[in-house]
C-alpha cells in the first residue's frame, strides 16, 4: 500500500490530513468530449434541442458540480474555489463537442478532482439534454490536462 495517500497503516480508506500543508495557489484543467451523430450536433448548433440551450445548461452544471465535488467523492476535501470555468466547443470532425474545465483555489490541496468532476457532469448534462434525439452518443476522453501548484509542482499531459 506504499505510495497510496488515501490508505492508512491498517489498509483502510482514510482522508488525507492536510492541516500542516501550506495554502498555495493551485490550478487544474481537465478535458473530455461527447461524440454524437451529426444530426444531433446540428440540433445543438441551431439551438433546436427540445430541452433548450444545451451548452449553456451544461456549462452551469459543470460549474455547480465542481463546487459539490467533496459531496460526491468520499475522500475529497471540501475546498473554497476561487474560480471555475467550463468551456464547450463544437467539433464537427468528432462530430460532437469538446469540453474543458479550469478550476483555481488557494489552499492546502489541489483541484484536480473538481476539474474532472466539472467535465464529467457537463458531459452527462449534454447527454441528458439530447437523449430524446437518440442515445447514440459517447462520452469519453475525460482526463487531467494540467495541474499547477503544490509540492509536486506542474503536470502537463501530453497532447
Amino acid at each position: 500500500m506504499a505510495g497510496l495517500s488515501h490508505i492508512d497503516a491498517e489498509g483502510r480508506a482514510a482522508m488525507v490530513d492536510v492541516s500542516d500543508k501550506p495554502a498555495t495557489a493551485r490550478r487544474a484543467v481537465a478535458g473530455g468530449y461527447v461524440r454524437m451523430p451529426r444530426e444531433t450536433l446540428d440540433l445543438v448548433l441551431e439551438n433546436r434541442a427540445a430541452k433548450g440551450d444545451v451548452l449553456g445548461v451544461a456549462r452551469l452544471a459543470g460549474i455547480m458540480a465542481a463546487k459539490r465535488t467533496a459531496d460526491l467523492i468520499p475522500l475529497c476535501h471540501p475546498l473554497a474555489l476561487s474560480q471555475v470555468a467550463v468551456e464547450i466547443a463544437p467539433d464537427p470532425d468528432l462530430p460532437g463537442v469538446r469540453l474543458e474545465a479550469s478550476v483555481r483555489t488557494s489552499g492546502p490541496t489541489g483541484v484536480e478532482m473538481e476539474a474532472l468532476t466539472a467535465v464529467s457532469v457537463a458531459a452527462l448534462t449534454i447527454y441528458d439534454m439530447l437523449k430524446a434525439a437518440g442515445q447514440g452518443m459517447e462520452i469519453g476522453g475525460i482526463r487531467l490536462i494540467l495541474k499547477e501548484g503544490g509540492r509536486s509542482g506542474r503536470y502537463e499531459a501530453p497532447r
